[in-house]
């Protein structure tokens, strides 16, 4: 278990909390034992490239957290290396809250939920802004681009991961989007139209041997009062 985002945040008073409520001794031992690593390996990797959203923390100078939600089509946010996260801003209501917090305090949190299969990917990073009008020539841009995604990128944001850690699925509730639920629903509607085809096969039949009844019951005189 790659353990290294417990150096950045098992602080000394968090490392007291553990302490009164009686998991200390446990994380002492994962810290001793856990591999320290803040590479990306190919799950994490795998992961992050399918995901359509995820939600990205910031700190203004005042110290005011803001958690801000990043979605976009599937593979939006690339990963560039085992090491580097990046995706492209685009114009949007105008506020600029992360923008600016990132201007004084580049560290960030992102958090990756994958609620079909329920699983969480924590990221620990520091980001880098590169706007689109103090850098009209960026290489980068090719890399983090989404073709054919109608809107006007103002920014390119990339983030230089130095922790993560894999989140207990403990109390997610599955959710799954409309494209994910599609090839469900169109097994449905098949099922549906093949019942329904059988359905007036079956009818025709029964009012082809009805009308053959009332015909040869006519001709014998059945039913004539």
């Amino acid at each position: 278990m790659a353990i290294n985002f417990t150096k950045l945040t098992f602080t000394d008073h968090v490392r007291k909390q553990q302490i009164k409520y009686g998991s200390r001794n446990a994380y002492s031992m994962l810290e001793q034992k856990g591999e320290f690593c803040s590479r990306l390996s190919w799950q994490e990797r795998l992961y992050i490239e399918n995901r359509d959203s995820f939600y990205m923390a910031s700190v203004s100078e005042e110290g005011w957290p803001y958690v801000q939600f990043r979605g976009g089509p599937k593979g939006f946010i690339k990963v560039l290396s085992d090491t580097t996260l990046g995706y492209v801003d685009f114009k949007g209501n105008g506020q600029y809250i992360s923008t600016g917090n990132f201007e004084t305090n580049n560290r960030t949190m992102l958090f990756f939920m994958d609620y079909p299969n329920k699983k969480r990917l924590k990221v620990w990073a520091e980001s880098t802004v590169l706007h689109i009008k103090d850098h009209h020539d960026l290489p980068i841009l090719e890399k983090v681009k989404t073709p054919d995604y109608k809107a006007v990128i103002e920014r390119v944001i990339t983030f230089k991961v130095l922790a993560y850690d894999w989140n207990c699925s403990q109390h997610i509730q599955q959710r799954y989007t409309l494209d994910e639920l599609q090839p469900q629903i169109n097994e449905y509607q098949n099922r549906i139209n093949q019942l329904r085809d059988e359905n007036n096969r079956l009818q025709h039949i029964f009012s082809k041997g009805k009308a053959n009844d009332d015909k040869t019951n006519a001709i014998l005189g059945v039913g004539n009062s």
